[in-house]
C-alpha cells in the first residue's frame, strides 16, 4: 500500500524531540509515584516496575532493529542492558540511556532508512522515520500510563495527540486484507479541528483525507487526546459523540487483519 503524503505527520527532527520529550514525562511520572509497585489501572497485571520494563526494554530493541535496517526481518534482542534495575534512581538512570539509545540510533540512521515494521501491509512507511513516529505514540501512551498509576494524568498534549490519532489510522486502521463486512467508512473529528476518514471495502482499509465525498457510515468525535487514547483502549468509545452506524466501530474493533 502507497504511502499518503496528506499524512506524513512531524517531520524527523521533531519526532526526535517528541519522543525526547515524552520519554522524560514518563520518568517524571516514575519518579513522582509513591511506589514502584503501585498497579496501573490501565495495563491490568502490570506494576509501575513492569511498565518501566516494557518501555525501556523496548526501546532499545526498536533501537537494535533500526540499526540493522533493512537486513532486520523481525524485531531485533535489545541492544545494552535489557533488565530494568530495581532501585529507582538507578532505574531513572536505565530509561534515560534506553531513549538515548534509540535517539541515538535514529540520528545516526536518518530519516529515510529502510527499517523492519509490523505493520508492512499499512500506509505507514517502512523506515526509520515511520518507526520514530511510531515510538513517538507508544511512549506518549506509556507516558500517560505512568501519569494514572502516580495519580496524575494528563491529556496528551495536542501536537502529540493530532499526530497519534493520524499515525494510528494510517498504521493500525489500513491494510490490504479485505474487509469481511459490507463497504462502510467511519469519520474521527479531533476537536483541535483535524478530521480523518477510514475506508473500509474488499480492496482494504484505507486513510482518506477529510472533507471526503459523501456522508460516513459512522463517526466518532471529541479532543484528540481522548480519541488517540480511545485508539489505545484507554478512554471509552462511548464517551465520545458518536454518529451513524455504530456497529462500524465493533467491528473494526474485532477485525484482526494480518499485518
Amino acid at each position: 500500500m502507497e504511502t499518503n503524503p496528506d499524512f506524513a505527520g512531524p517531520d524527523f527532527d521533531d519526532l526526535l524531540r517528541l519522543i525526547d520529550e515524552r520519554s522524560t514525562a514518563f520518568r517524571a511520572a516514575i519518579a513522582a509515584a509513591p511506589s514502584l509497585d503501585a498497579p496501573v489501572p490501565s495495563c491490568p497485571e502490570w506494576t509501575l516496575r513492569d511498565l518501566a520494563q516494557h518501555l525501556g526494554e523496548g526501546r532499545r530493541a526498536w533501537a537494535a532493529t533500526v540499526a540493522a535496517g533493512p537486513d532486520a526481518t523481525a524485531r531485533l534482542a535489545p541492544l545494552g542492558e535489557a533488565t530494568a534495575p530495581e532501585e529507582r534512581e538507578a532505574l531513572l538512570g536505565w530509561l534515560t540511556e534506553s531513549t538515548e539509545l534509540l535517539l541515538g540510533v535514529l540520528r545516526e540512521a536518518g530519516p529515510d532508512r529502510p527499517c523492519w515494521g509490523w505493520w508492512g501491509k499499512s500506509q505507514t512507511p517502512l523506515t526509520s522515520r515511520g518507526t520514530a513516529r511510531r515510538q513517538v505514540h507508544e511512549i506518549s501512551v506509556h507516558a500517560w500510563d505512568a501519569q494514572l498509576a502516580a495519580g496524575v494524568p494528563e491529556p496528551l498534549p495536542a501536537e502529540v495527540a493530532v499526530d497519534c490519532v493520524e499515525e494510528f489510522l494510517s498504521s493500525m486502521c489500513t491494510t490490504t486484507e479485505a474487509w469481511p463486512h459490507e463497504p462502510a467508512t467511519a469519520d474521527y473529528h479531533a476537536a483541535e479541528g483535524r478530521s480523518w476518514r477510514n475506508g473500509l471495502s474488499a480492496a482494504g482499509a484505507t486513510l482518506i483525507p477529510v472533507p471526503a465525498d459523501g456522508a460516513p457510515t459512522a463517526s466518532a468525535a471529541g479532543s484528540a487526546s481522548d480519541l488517540a487514547l480511545m485508539f489505545y483502549g484507554r478512554f471509552p468509545i462511548e464517551e465520545l459523540k458518536l454518529g451513524g452506524d455504530t456497529r462500524v466501530f465493533d467491528r473494526l474493533i474485532e477485525w484482526d487483519p494480518e499485518r
